[in-house]
């Protein structure tokens, strides 16, 4: 009992510097997972754009007033007038153009002969297609005033094809008629195109010019009708007599109207039917400040001979290319390397002979691979990724040297077809707000079908955020590294301890022993 009364328990004491070494690995591992998701997040991600063909889309669409030498006919006598030439066609001096019945009676007369009816043959049936074809491609559901022009015209052309036909039977009637005889046939007076309609902007020039023209609500057209009744002085057609015509626009930029007259001639697109033609530029500014474009032609007035109003397109650069965003253009620097100190290789490769120092101090050489960006006739363009300012090159079977220094500047883009940014020059031709055309099958430079960065900051946003994510890696190997010796050390200080510990609980055993 007595023993077990002088029994002592020891208790060893705990050791707060026993870490757990496999917690402390994963939590840096879990430190550093974190910081490298929360840079993938932040980072602008590349995104690919396929390289194509194609033109830029300009806002170079007007509306433009046509402007043609143009006489009207106006009728020395009273009665009915029947049209028998083609509207938009030609006629040479003395074509029959149209009749004028005083009596009024002609088309009963011809009743009575059994001679009214009239068939249409194939090129007339052709024609009047062609007109309904026309309206219905350039119908503007806005403007449905158009309809009832359009009405009238088709009318008139059916009227001038039956009285075409009219004319014939006319011809094969007995001339003796009184009927006949009331009837006073009308020639062309000059050769032009026939127009069977009037708006009152036959005299229109470009020095008459002002905004109002181009209203469209002021606009009226008097359609002349086959078989009304006339009076002398009353216009009865049209006559176009000059093939040089013209279309006015309205432009209140002046430095874009100087660029017109600068260019003399620009290629211009009728919307109407896509037709394409090269027009004279000049340029006139009236008193209140307004300033219009003249564009003259000398072929297809014709073809618009009925329209005074028309939507044209302005081509001024009409050349074709790659197109890219601009988004992707980036300026980069470059260094200016001899053309003497660069190594071909067989395999296509190059590379540079650059002087180094060992641990010794000793000067020795090494060649150092570099990719070629564009060339002139004595230097080429080295990246500046792989040489550093002030490096010294060596040629080769000789002992020149030279030190990078020289730098220059190229516009290109970065290409991905190998699956990482690779700079590519680019020769930009014109280009927008939003796109630009470039040349193809360069050097250097881009082909169709390439797929080449669409943001070209988002590459060295991202050469930038894999330094920091490298620096915060090797931050976090440094704290790995350290916990490592921090949780060596704890281990050995709490071995020792336990040690001390063992040796004085021996101790104490022993001191019991001998009391006893």
């Amino acid at each position: 009992m007595a023993n077990s009364g002088n029994s002592k328990v020891t208790k060893y004491p705990k050791n707060i510097n026993n870490i757990n070494i496999g917690m402390v690995f994963f939590a840096v591992m879990a430190i550093y997972i974190i910081i490298s998701v929360i840079t993938y997040f932040r980072r602008d991600h590349i995104v690919g754009y396929e390289v194509m063909e194609g033109a830029l889309s300009t806002n170079n669409i007007y509306d433009a007033v046509a402007v043609r030498d143009e006489k009207i006919i106006e009728s020395d006598t009273a009665g009915y007038v029947n049209y028998f030439a083609t509207e938009g066609g030609r006629v040479a001096v003395g074509n029959l153009v149209y009749t004028v019945d005083e009596s009024g009676q002609l088309l009963d007369y011809l009743k009575s002969q059994g001679s009214e009816e009239v068939s249409l043959s194939e090129e007339d049936l052709a024609e009047l297609r062609t007109q309904i074809v026309n309206f219905d491609s350039s119908f503007d559901p806005l403007n449905f005033h158009t309809v009832y022009d359009f009405k009238v015209s088709l009318d008139g052309t059916v009227q001038k094809l039956s009285n075409s036909s009219v004319l014939s039977n006319i011809q094969s009637l007995n001339a003796n008629s009184g009927t006949l005889q009331s009837i006073n046939y009308k020639f062309a007076p000059d050769t032009g195109i026939v127009v069977y309609s009037t708006d009152g902007f036959e005299d229109l020039t470009l020095e008459k010019m002002n905004s109002a023209v181009f209203d469209n609500s002021t606009y009226e057209k008097h359609q002349l009708i086959n078989n009304t009744l006339v009076k002398a002085g009353d216009p009865v057609y049209k006559l176009c007599t000059s093939e040089e015509w013209s279309v006015i626009i309205e432009e209140d930029d002046e430095k874009k109207v100087q660029e017109l007259v600068d260019l003399e001639y620009v290629k211009v697109r009728f919307i109407k039917n896509q037709d394409e033609s090269w027009g004279k530029v000049s340029a006139y500014t009236n008193a209140d400040g307004e300033s219009f474009v003249q564009l003259t032609f000398t072929n297809s007035m014709i073809t618009f001979c009925r329209d005074r109003f028309l939507n044209i397109e302005l081509i001024t650069e009409d050349d074709t290319g790659l197109k890219i965003p601009n988004s992707a253009i980036v300026d980069k620097n470059f260094y200016l390397v001899p053309k003497d100190y660069v190594i071909k290789n067989n395999d296509n490769s190059t590379g540079v002979l650059r002087v180094k120092y060992d641990e010794q101090g000793n000067e020795t050489s090494e060649i150092v691979g570099v990719s070629i960006y564009n060339e002139t006739e004595t230097v080429y363009y080295l990246d500046t990724d792989t040489l550093r300012s002030g490096d010294t090159l060596i040629k080769t079977d000789s002992n020149d040297r030279y030190t990078v220094s020289k730098t220059d500047s190229l516009i290109g883009v970065y290409n991905i077809n190998k699956g990482y940014a690779d700079f590519r020059q680019i020769s930009i031709l014109y280009q927008n707000e939003e796109y630009s055309i470039v040349r193809s099958n360069t050097t250097y430079g881009l082909n169709v079908y390439d797929y080449i960065v669409l943001d070209s900051t988002t590459v060295d946003a991202n050469a930038k955020s894999a330094q920091e994510s490298s620096s915060a890696s090797e931050e976090s190997s440094i704290i790995s590294e350290e916990t490592e010796e921090i949780s060596d050390t704890d281990d050995s200080s709490s071995e020792t301890s336990e040690d001390e510990n063992q040796q004085e609980s021996t101790e104490e055993s022993d001191n019991a022993v001998t009391n006893n």
